[in-house]
């Protein structure tokens, strides 16, 4: 018997190499390059033809203007659960090919599961592929979830060709494939999760869903790093890529889109893990406040914005006497943005942390990207050092420029609807964000530098 001849796959770009190497040569991944056996060129069949029972990728089309093409909205189904619509951009797709991800038991199948069922009480036919689980176990599942006489259709499968016949036996409107690192091809000889297989899989898995209009969901794994195992193409194949995040060991689960053709990226559901399963939060900015009785030092709260909805955070700083060699430490916020705000910090505003330890904390885990930040963080440091607490009903928002300008923060109307709502009464915003209207409950301080707002403070001390 031959021997199989073997190659080196990138797990990243998914270039192919004859022998291992520290650096893909393609996109200059390091330690990317995975074995995997070739697959042999005679096969007489393209490993990419349209599988039994379903048609090539498209009939030949002639060219046409974009005007000549009918535009039209697309259209989508709610699936029962507020916070997953918000992700998705208000609902799935016909034909959608969506992607999520997560660390091991943070409720990704409990969630889908749900979204199951949910989609099913409304009338829509639902298929629950499982490649990691029995039948049985999903059945167990759905009784701890309270999901009472589910009739929801469960496939135990790995084989793609076999999965394939089912959806075209079937008809399904959804189908939920967990996961997509367990499927193989007959028509691959590389082994579950490989690079091959789960590209390949992917690929028809997606023009299954274009050809029929069935929406696909697939869970991925996360390698140690958090990011998507597998090569880096499978999110370009399909529609929308959804992450989720938290601590495991915290009831609070976070669902962030990172890619949506049919919606907003960076919009976030936040989600409560309960007996029951998962449970939207309604509103969000209660569990990234921390419930003080009284105002303390070091804590300012930020009005952030999480694709369309803004969010409060409390933001939290401590300064305290450093040695020879102070610490810079921050949590859900940028290191190196932290290390720039305290040299503008010392050279526009006269405060001096060059011997302090600052440590800053975004309260909650959630991670802040944006520099609207910018403010509320100097003004938490700035609070911690001087051991004087903020006015209760406080927050700000804005970004700062390296020469001490306070730049306008994008949608910052909606910020101070959104903090006057919940209760809030005192802000610093830069200038260009002040509203032409007074907003009833809400005074409002509009400042252009860094130093004026470090004055506007201390006069409320």
């Amino acid at each position: 018997m031959a021997k199989e001849k073997t190659q080196y796959v990138c797990n990243a770009c998914g270039a192919t190499s004859p022998r291992w190497l520290g650096k893909c040569p393609s996109c200059g991944a390091w330690n990317s390059l995975i074995e995997s056996v070739s697959e042999s060129a005679s096969g007489g069949k393209n490993r990419l033809s349209a599988p039994q029972g379903y048609a090539g990728l498209a009939n030949a089309q002639p060219v046409i203007p974009l005007s000549a093409i009918e535009a039209t909205d697309v259209a989508r189904t709610p699936s029962g659960i507020d916070e997953l619509d918000r992700v998705l951009g208000g609902g799935i797709v016909e034909g959608g090919v969506v992607l999520i991800g997560g660390d091991p038991g943070i409720g990704k199948s409990t969630l889908l599961l749900q979204a199951l069922d949910a989609l099913h009480r409304k009338g829509l036919p639902t298929l629950y592929v499982t490649g990691e689980e029995s039948g049985a176990q999903i059945a167990l599942r759905s009784r701890r979830l309270g999901l009472d006489n589910s009739q929801v259709q469960v496939l135990a499968e790995i084989q793609l060709e076999k999965i394939l016949a089912t959806l075209e036996a079937n008809q399904p409107a959804v189908v939920v494939i967990d996961s997509i690192q367990t499927v193989y091809s007959d028509q691959l000889s590389s082994a579950p999760g490989s690079v091959a297989q789960v590209r390949e899989c992917a690929a028809h898995l997606t023009r299954a869903a274009k050809t029929t209009g069935i929406c696909v969901v697939l869970i991925g794994h996360v390698t140690k790093e958090g990011a998507l195992a597998g090569p880096r193409v499978l999110e370009h194949m399909v529609d929308t890529v959804l992450y989720f995040e938290g601590d495991t060991h915290s009831s609070f689960r976070l669902v962030r889109a990172i890619k949506n053709r049919f919606g907003a990226v960076n919009e976030i559901g936040v989600f409560a893990m309960t007996e029951k399963g998962l449970k939207g939060v309604t509103n969000p900015s209660a569990i990234f406040l921390s419930q003080h009785t009284e105002p303390v030092p070091g804590s300012c709260v930020l009005v952030t914005l999480e694709g369309t909805r803004p969010m409060l955070v409390e933001i939290q700083a401590l300064v305290d006497q450093g040695g020879p060699s102070p610490r810079r430490l921050s949590v859900g916020l940028d290191k190196d943005r932290l290390a720039m705000l305290l040299a503008v910090l010392n050279r526009h505003a006269g405060v001096a942390c060059a011997d302090q330890d600052v440590f800053v904390n975004a309260v909650g885990g959630v991670r802040i990207t944006e520099p609207a930040a910018d403010l509320a963080v100097m003004l938490a440091i700035t609070s911690s050092l001087r051991g004087k607490a903020l006015p209760r009903g406080f927050f700000a928002f804005g970004e700062v420029g390296l020469a001490g300008e306070v730049r306008p923060a994008p949608r910052g109307q909606e910020r101070l609807k959104e903090a006057a709502k919940l209760g809030f009464t005192v802000a610093v915003v830069p200038k260009a964000n002040a509203p032409k209207k007074p907003i009833a409950g809400l005074t409002i301080h509009a400042v252009e530098r860094v130093d004026e707002a470090m004055n506007v403070v201390r006069g409320m001390n």
